[in-house]
């Protein structure tokens, strides 16, 4: 943890925010709350490190337009987006738009933690750490049916809806999802839309929904 970082928090809900406040000022952080997205980009510039934490489902402005919004400022804060279930989709477009990280609704403390540590020191070895020869390599050991299940979650569809797609059964997509997380080496599904952001593989075969 840096000595010289604000974590930065935006969310809507204040029962929330205070409960992130709280736990993250007991981890050692220095910390900012804000209500909304544009109480946040009204304090531009930062006067010191930043790390960023927003909701992503926020009136007005959600976090996947704030993220869209910092970057037309030109403006590269390392940033986690919090998510509720069924938000997959959002969280892949919060990525595609900059984010570093997703953390899903319910999580414990040290995962958000961790999250954070890691995120304030990834953009100095983000190219190191994406390793494009090494996820084209991992991605040319899938099938083409694993390829289809990697773009429907890619996509941010629930298994389900790929199921339904492909004519195979969601538990047939469990395996599948399993064997592209295994292959390709991802811990999380944070870890696998990086991957595949980072190696421009998005996707190969586009499923409708």
């Amino acid at each position: 943890m840096s000595s010289d970082l604000t974590v930065h928090i935006v969310d809507d809900e204040e029962p929330f925010r205070k409960s992130l406040t709280f736990l993250l000022a007991s981890a050692g952080f220095a910390v900012s709350a804000h209500e909304s997205a544009a109480a946040f980009l009204a304090l531009l510039p930062l006067p010191r490190k930043a790390c960023l934490v927003t909701d992503l489902r926020m009136p007005h402005m959600d976090g996947v337009e704030l993220l869209k919004r910092l970057s037309s400022m030109n403006i590269d804060i390392p940033t986690i987006v919090i998510t509720g279930l069924g938000d997959v989709a959002m969280a892949v477009q919060a990525m595609k738009a900059g984010a570093v990280d997703f953390i899903e609704k319910p999580f414990k403390d040290q995962v958000l933690i961790a999250a954070i540590n890691e995120a304030a020191g990834r953009r100095e070895t983000a190219v190191a750490d994406a390793n494009i020869e090494a996820i084209a390599s991992r991605l040319s050991l899938l099938t083409e049916r694993e390829h289809q299940v990697l773009d429907g979650i890619v996509n941010g569809l629930q298994n389900k809806v790929i199921a339904f797609n492909l004519g195979i059964s969601s538990r047939t997509v469990e395996v599948h999802r399993a064997n592209v997380m295994d292959k390709m080496g991802a811990h999380n599904l944070a870890e696998l839309v990086r991957m595949i952001i980072a190696s421009n593989a998005m996707p190969r075969h586009r499923i409708s929904t």
